[in-house]
């Protein structure tokens, strides 16, 4: 299947899930609460552009690998396919994986398929690396400034303990490198391994090749891993001004480390229940239990949710139509 005809599934998956994320939310609730919201519906939905803004001079840090002159690729155009490629993450339906698979396509034009598959597993890991320390510093935040009773703390602390295990789990990826152990632990599973070891077997080379990527940027090229881990944590501290904007906008007296810490909390309890498309009705949930945590009246998480969920089709919106109108430039042409 070419690049053309891929572009075309995944614009007509985006347009009929979008549609149909409108019609479950309805028109006149999101109409509703773009009125309600006011004037603040435009910082809360325009500060996702210095989100993505973010990501991408992440992600665009992982791809540029000095020495290899095609993988100087525009800002614009890894922006481009950053805000493309999480639009299409919103509306997939298990783990959000499904702009992977569009970043690999467009990646590959300019630095081919092995560098273009490490770099968006490299920028896959480090997204997932910041969201877990993001997580960690907010467990010590709730630890010394949420009041908790001996069951909550001890909790958090069984939390932290675990995102610790993790974070080193991630350190040993990085020195290790990950697909070919993947494979490895896929051979392992009945019927599974009936595929993966002759594809294992098959691309035996890339498979190494694209580790030896992941490896490099955290044993040789550690100035871009760790520029890359800060702007991504700082993208996700950004994140946190939506609870904030929207909490202002119906006069929540709200701090900005009390929605950080909203935010960590609703968005860990969302990432658990990871097959929803848009995470319908479990951010609101989420968003519920971390307000009345923080002695906020749980019913403002339910139009906090609903907002983000407008805010979302926004930009679902725009990173279709940036699949559609984009027109590559580098030399070669399609």
């Amino acid at each position: 299947m070419n690049s053309k005809l891929y572009k075309a599934v995944f614009l007509l998956i985006g347009i009929a899930t979008l549609g149909y994320m409108i019609h479950v939310i309805g028109y006149d609730v999101i109409w509703h609460n773009i009125l309600k919201t006011g004037w603040w519906f435009i910082p809360i939905t325009g500060i996702w552009l210095i989100v993505y803004i973010f990501n991408a001079l992440a992600f665009r840090i992982i791809i540029h690998e000095p020495g290899l002159k095609e993988s100087n690729i525009p800002f614009l155009t890894v922006l481009r396919i950053t805000i493309s490629g999480y639009a299409i993450n919103y509306i997939t339906p298990f783990v959000a994986l499904g702009g992977e698979p569009y970043r690999i396509m467009e990646l590959k034009k300019f630095v081919g398929t092995n560098k273009a598959t490490s770099s968006v597993l490299l920028y896959g890991l480090m997204h997932m690396f910041s969201h877990l320390i993001f997580w960690l510093l907010s467990i010590i935040l709730i630890i010394f400034i949420v009041p908790l009773d001996n069951m909550l703390l001890f909790g958090c602390g069984i939390a932290f303990l675990i995102g610790i295990l993790v974070m080193l789990w991630f350190l040993k990826v990085y020195k290790n490198g990950f697909t070919i152990s993947t494979f490895r632990l896929l051979q392992r599973i009945p019927y599974v391994r009936r595929w993966a070891k002759p594809f294992a077997e098959a691309k035996a080379a890339s498979l190494a090749e694209i580790d030896e990527q992941i490896r490099i940027l955290y044993t040789e090229r550690k100035t871009a891993f760790y520029n890359s881990l800060i702007l991504e944590i700082l993208s996700r501290i950004v994140t946190c001004l939506e609870i904030y904007f929207a909490a202002l906008a119906i006069g929540l007296n709200m701090s900005f480390m009390d929605s950080l810490i909203i935010s960590s909390a609703s968005s860990l309890f969302a990432n658990l229940i990871f097959f929803l498309p848009m995470q319908l009705g479990t951010r609101e949930g989420g968003l519920v239990l971390a307000l009345k945590s923080m002695r906020f009246p749980g019913d403002s998480g339910i139009f906090i949710g609903l907002i983000t969920r407008v805010r979302e089709l926004v930009w679902i919106a725009i990173g279709l139509m940036l699949i559609k109108t984009f027109r590559r430039s580098n030399p070669g042409g399609e």
